[in-house]
């Protein structure tokens, strides 16, 4: 088979490799029809993906499969899978968990203790597991991880449901519903800032602010109802819930200046270099702050039925589709949101 592979920056192509085998009961081989790019995927294809950005003792270094956003069909199930069969589509979810250790029945599938430590498709950080811009993909716990994509919704609109808009929906919908009518400042750069400002605005937001510098990014922002900057100055207590996500620590800084006392920031962003944060005042505020790889899996249920609810529309978000065979040329091309299409999976 063909696996999409990272060799150089800003470089990607199709390297021939051994078709993945069962190797457990409890796995299953699945082949993506639909996959998408994170922002992930652009620092990689971007250089900053290296062990030097990432401060870890291990190499990141090219060449390595890439992608963790998709959803799959079904090829080849264990013996002892029940939950999914062949022909199912499913959404794939981009750590790799077994479900059953003492983290992961915690809800920490991210830290499953089962795998190496940071296990995920498309970077070779805990493990060589393969990318989600492959023909197949080895899934080790089918039970566990695979989340079947109920009938009515389109593979194209929830390609991110693998991570970017299932974690949209953890980064607001939890807040808000402890919070209802909360004024949401979002702070991005793509696909999760919007995917945000949906989710905010469908769950009862009564304000949302969306800064971004690019004039196409906040004209989708405001189709979903948010006002939008291109800036953004401080705004004290301007704000209940604060979503970064630019990857910049002054970004993230004007954010939590932005907080009312004991407001919530959520950063989503890939901090790749250092910077300073507000300390004092965030103390002096009370300012709550999570910054943390998502423990995805136990989300995408929900984030699936309000993606089915029509509330929301994921489906605008998405930039392009385009054929699977453009991918080592059209990926490292600054797109927002492209999908890739699979026609024979």
């Amino acid at each position: 088979m063909r696996e999409l592979t990272y060799v150089a920056r800003n470089s990607a192509e199709w390297r021939e490799v051994p078709d993945p085998r069962l190797g457990s009961d409890l796995a299953a081989i699945v082949a993506p029809v639909a996959a998408t790019s994170c922002d992930v995927d652009t620092a990689i294809l971007a250089g900053h993906a290296t062990r030097r950005e990432l401060h870890i003792g291990h190499s990141v270094e090219p060449p390595f499969a890439l992608g963790h956003e998709c959803v799959a069909r079904v090829v080849e199930v264990g013996d002892a899978v029940t939950s999914v069969r062949p022909g199912d589509l499913v959404v794939v979810p981009w750590s790799i968990n077994c479900g059953t250790c003492g983290h992961c029945s915690a809800g920490l599938t991210a830290h499953c203790s089962a795998v190496p430590h940071m296990a995920m498709y498309g970077a070779p950080i805990g493990g060589s597991w393969g990318g989600l811009f492959s023909e197949l993909v080895r899934v080790p716990w089918a039970d566990a991880m695979l989340v079947p994509l109920p009938g009515d919704l389109d593979p194209v609109a929830m390609a991110a449901a693998s991570d970017n808009w299932s974690l949209s929906w953890r980064l607001v919908a939890p807040h808000l519903r402890n919070r209802p009518g909360a004024r949401v400042l979002v702070v991005a750069r793509g696909s999760i800032g919007l995917y945000v400002c949906d989710i905010a605005r469908a769950l009862g937001a009564s304000e949302v602010l969306y800064v971004d510098p690019d004039a196409g990014h906040r004209a989708i922002a405001r189709e979903f109802g948010a006002v939008t900057a291109e800036a953004l100055e401080p705004v004290p207590h301007g704000f209940d819930i604060a979503v970064e996500a630019t990857g910049r620590v002054d970004q993230l800084a004007l954010a939590v200046k932005s907080l009312v006392p004991e407001g919530i920031c959520e950063s989503a962003g890939n901090h790749f270099r250092p910077g300073e944060l507000p300390l004092l005042d965030m103390y002096l505020t009370g300012v709550t702050l999570r910054i943390a790889r998502d423990n995805v899996r136990g989300h995408i249920p929900d984030a699936l039925e309000l993606a089915r609810s029509g509330k929301v529309d994921p489906r605008r978000v998405v930039s392009h589709v385009l054929d699977w065979e453009q991918l080592p040329d059209a990926l490292p091309e600054k797109h927002l949101k492209p999908v890739f299409v699979r026609a024979d999976a």
